[in-house]
């Protein structure tokens, strides 16, 4: 496989990754602070800084309201990462590898980018964005599962393997670690109210929360979900299974050696999470080296396979 198409294949995946993620964070947003408590306060700005677009963000606009925020994340054209933005990339790397993918995705995301572009703002103004965001949630899974039903298990689906679980490995992480730090900001008395609603939210954003009552059988509370979402080898959005993708997909293709040690050397670090109170700023900090370390790997996918010069193969 040309390098120039393995890098495209492995973007596809992360986009289209990162618009699903990007819809199911305001969706569980928006249920959580109707769902809050009326006297206790949470800004949609939490968003922007769970993303790490604070500066962006401000350059575009002064006011910190859910209008500006939401608007950012879906439909801001100068946000690289919006959700309109991330479509465009998806629609531009399947365009130009459309010999390697099933031929419907071509068809399905021209009818993803058509309906988000022509609805943007149902996800914009609250009164539709329910409906709007389940929309485009389910187009991503749609393109999901026809790569699954209809990809040969060759060089290619191994690349969008590697892209879908990375980016959902992060975004995972910057979850988790939002609901921590609105957990460590609230004040004493209102952590018991706010952590019954937000670790529900938590889980219900990765579609977790029947899995964790299986799986965990018992009542929700943080260190119990946080280690679920963490540690969990079963579930499909938990850290530990993305890692393990990750590393089963590098290990299909030519000098995965470097990815590999340092997925399982993620793989093998066991924060201890005894109780709520262990969800503190020094787990805080492991979130963020686990991030760097996404990021990290990420480099090396492109060291790897992607830097070479054109016409090589991957």
């Amino acid at each position: 496989m040309l390098s120039r198409v393995a890098e495209r294949l492995y973007w596809s995946a992360r986009y289209l990754e990162r618009v699903e993620n990007t819809a199911r964070l305001v969706s569980v947003y928006d249920d959580l602070l109707f769902d809050l408590p009326k006297d206790i306060e949470v800004s949609w700005y939490n968003l922007i800084e769970i993303l790490s677009g604070e500066e962006i963000f401000e350059q575009r606009y002064k006011v910190k309201d859910e209008r500006n925020v939401v608007k950012f994340l879906l439909a801001d054209d100068t946000n690289s990462s919006s959700m309109l933005s991330s479509l465009k990339m998806v629609r531009e790397n399947i365009r130009t590898t459309r010999d390697a993918v099933p031929k419907e995705t071509w068809e399905l995301i021209n009818e993803l980018d058509l309906y988000a572009q022509q609805n943007i703002k149902q996800g914009i103004n609250r009164s539709e964005r329910h409906l709007f965001l389940n929309t485009i949630i389910e187009g991503c899974q749609k393109i999901i599962g026809l790569f699954a039903g209809a990809m040969s298990r060759d060089s290619g689906w191994h690349f969008l393997i590697m892209g879908r679980y990375l980016e959902r490995a992060d975004m995972g992480t910057r979850i988790l670690d939002a609901a921590v730090s609105l957990m460590l900001q609230s004040e004493p008395e209102a952590r018991i109210q706010l952590g019954q609603v937000t670790w529900s939210k938590v889980l219900k954003s990765q579609s977790a929360y029947l899995d964790y009552r299986r799986t965990v059988r018992t009542s929700i509370n943080g260190a119990k979900a946080t280690t679920f979402l963490m540690n969990d080898p079963c579930f499909p959005r938990t850290l530990a299974y993305c890692l393990g993708q990750i590393g089963e997909a590098a290990t299909k293709l030519p000098r995965a050696g470097l990815i590999t040690a340092k997925v399982d050397k993620l793989l093998e670090f066991d924060y201890p999470i005894n109780s709520s109170e262990d969800l503190d700023e020094d787990f805080h900090n492991h979130l963020n080296d686990i991030q760097i370390a996404i990021i990290e790997i990420n480099h090396q996918i492109t060291e790897n396979w992607f830097h070479f010069r054109q016409g090589d193969a991957a």
